[in-house]
């Protein structure tokens, strides 16, 4: 599961919620069926129409990425692979990796190394592992925009389930009591709306770019490793090169690992 995800939702509901019994109001107060029929159901109306059915059928999906740990190898592990690879492929050819291929769990890396082996040139190579990233920035694009959508449409509808819940309250006008309660419900539609569209649909959004990010740059790392070793690149090299795609604190823990590795080898 992806902590993060659950601990700023439970974070975001602690605060909203204490910072309400703090200033005096009841958290009963958002128990009102209007507001979330307006805010809720009209947000789903309003991406619906937005978006083409292909799209809205993948929300489920999108809310299993949003919390849970991505699958896929890190830039850490990748490194000392590809640095295996092109050792047995100076050894003994670049036929010898077939018997990896078996092992490979990621459909991307596994094509890659497929394509090297049956004899594919780097720029083929290249140019199809690139449309695949191409296409999966596409994919995720779309789901991200699901949710940009919402928290754009949410806060509107706020302002709406405002002005309707404020023209409620003019029927109350000659009872000073029920107009003030009227008003107070009226607004329930508007921190719902900003709640919803600043604090849960945005952030959601942002989360799946982060994700998508670091897909796209753990994809590009297989790329220039498989193509490293095609061209028959020194491990070492291949290391320095993908190393380029780690911060400078992991590098310098990549280089003590495996100077360590070698030493003790």
């Amino acid at each position: 599961m992806d902590k993060t995800s659950l601990i700023g939702l439970i974070l975001a509901f602690i605060a909203v919620g204490v910072g309400m019994v703090m200033k005096g109001v009841a958290i009963s107060a958002l128990l009102n069926p209007a507001a979330l029929l307006i805010i809720v159901l009209g947000t789903i109306a309003a991406v619906t129409i937005a978006s083409p059915a292909s799209e809205i059928k993948k929300v489920p999906k999108l809310f299993g990425i949003l919390f849970k740990e991505q699958k896929m190898p890190s830039i850490q592990d990748l490194i000392p692979l590809f640095s295996d690879w092109a050792q047995v492929a100076r050894k003994e050819g670049l036929l010898a990796l077939e018997a990896k291929l078996s092992d490979i769990e990621d459909p991307f890396l596994r094509n890659g190394l497929l394509m090297a082996v049956d004899g594919q040139n780097a720029e083929f190579i290249r140019d199809v592992m690139s449309e695949e990233i191409d296409a999966m920035e596409d994919r995720h694009h779309a789901g991200a925009s699901i949710f940009t959508q919402a928290g754009t449409y949410a806060p509107t509808l706020g302002v709406l389930g405002a002005v309707v819940g404020l023209i409620a309250a003019l029927g109350y006008m000659n009872d000073i009591e029920q107009l003030g309660h009227a008003i107070s419900a009226a607004f329930v539609a508007t921190l719902m709306g900003i709640f919803t569209g600043y604090v849960l649909w945005h952030p959601f959004a942002n989360k799946l770019k982060s994700k998508s990010k670091h897909e796209v740059k753990v994809r590009h790392v297989m790329i220039e490793g498989v193509l490293s070793v095609l061209e028959g690149q020194a491990p070492k090299a291949i290391e320095q090169k993908l190393a380029t795609y780690l911060p400078v604190s992991e590098r310098v823990k990549l280089n003590t690992s495996t100077e360590g590795e070698s030493v003790n080898g």
